[in-house]
């Protein structure tokens, strides 16, 4: 019983900041790069990308650890979805369900409210908007800045790179933007 405890109750910060100061000491002895994007760009050259972008022309199976990265996270989230998941409500504040509820958007268990990140809710304009139109501002996003928020503020900040914490610090102004400003104009 320890051992499903220790997989299904979160990590204090004490043991996960550690593992992932370690973890990115290994990626870094071993001259890698992690974040996501990374990730991506390894799979579109994998895919032939390099027919149609420079970008993607590289020896891609030097990188091949990206590929199995990423396919270890699609796993482990159907995996912990399916067999571990807690299916109560987050642990969200009274002040953020009535500011939510304001807006038209329905708490219910789980990660994410089901009008918004659903197929009902992606034919609809709002989740045409957040879906479509967020996910091209993202990639868009990502590509300008070199790199994904996991990539700057893990292993860009983790580097001392001067363009990663410029990137970071726009990742939190842009939040607070979309949080203050876009996300009650749009909902």
């Amino acid at each position: 019983m320890l051992l499903f405890n220790l997989i299904y109750d979160p990590w204090p910060w004490y043991v996960a900041g550690p593992l992932i100061t370690l973890t990115m000491l290994l990626i870094g002895y071993w001259g890698k790069s992690f974040g996501i994007s990374s990730t991506m760009r390894t799979m579109c050259a994998a895919i032939g990308g390099g027919k149609f972008s420079d970008l993607f022309d590289f020896e891609w199976k030097r990188d091949i650890w990206n590929l199995v990265f990423i396919l270890g996270a699609i796993v482990g989230g159907f995996l912990t979805s399916t067999f571990l998941a807690n299916h109560d409500l987050i642990g969200l504040s009274q002040k953020t369900i009535h500011d939510l509820k304001l807006l038209n958007i329905e708490i219910n268990p789980g990660l994410v409210p089901n009008n918004l990140f659903s197929w009902e809710g992606l034919f609809t304009l709002k989740g045409f908007f957040s879906m479509v139109i967020g996910g091209f501002l993202v990639g868009f996003g990502t590509r300008y800045a070199g790199g994904c928020t996991s990539g700057h503020a893990i292993t860009g900040l983790s580097n001392f790179q001067l363009p990663s914490l410029y990137a970071v610090i726009g990742f939190f102004i842009g939040g607070l933007i979309m949080t203050h400003l876009l996300f009650p104009f749009i909902f």
